[in-house]
Parts: structure tokens; C-alpha cells; sequence
């Protein structure tokens, strides 16, 4: 899978890739060259994975705007379960 497709998939497909490349190691079976073919290609997935969760953070901070209605972003920060 060129670099292009993996731009294109979206974030559940890129992780559903990982995952199947990931089993497909585990399992040692694959020949060297093989695995590492399959090598490169996941680390290009957990590049591409990193970029969309990365501008998924910028959207969120984007539409997290202080209540005053300003431009300036704030930081995502996830709610903590109960302590």
C-alpha cells in the first residue's frame, strides 16, 4: 500500500491495517523481506494514525473556544473518571 492510500484511509481503517501487519509479525512466519516490508508499512500507519489524531486535537481545541467568545483556542483536556 503506497504512502498516498494510507493518507486516504481514514483513522479506523489505518488502525484495522495496523493491527492485521501487527498479527501478521506476531505470528513469525513471514519470510525477512517479508516482514519487513510489512515492517515499513506500519510504521508508515502509525505515522499517518499520529497525523489524523493530531489534527482531530487541533479541531477539538479550534471548537473549544472560551466562553467569552474569544479566538484564542484551549487546550482539550479529556474529563477524569471519579476518583
Amino acid at each position: 500500500m503506497a504512502s498516498k492510500k494510507i493518507d486516504r484511509l481514514s483513522f479506523d481503517a489505518t488502525l484495522e491495517e495496523l493491527e492485521t501487519i501487527v498479527h501478521q509479525l506476531e505470528q513469525g512466519s513471514l519470510p525477512l523481506e517479508e516482514a519487513l516490508k510489512q515492517f515499513e508499512q506500519g510504521i508508515h500507519l502509525v505515522r499517518a494514525g499520529q497525523q489524523k489524531l493530531e489534527q482531530a486535537e487541533q479541531k477539538i481545541q479550534i471548537l473549544l473556544t472560551q466562553a467569552d467568545g474569544s479566538e484564542q483556542a484551549v487546550p482539550f483536556r479529556p474529563e477524569q473518571g471519579e476518583e
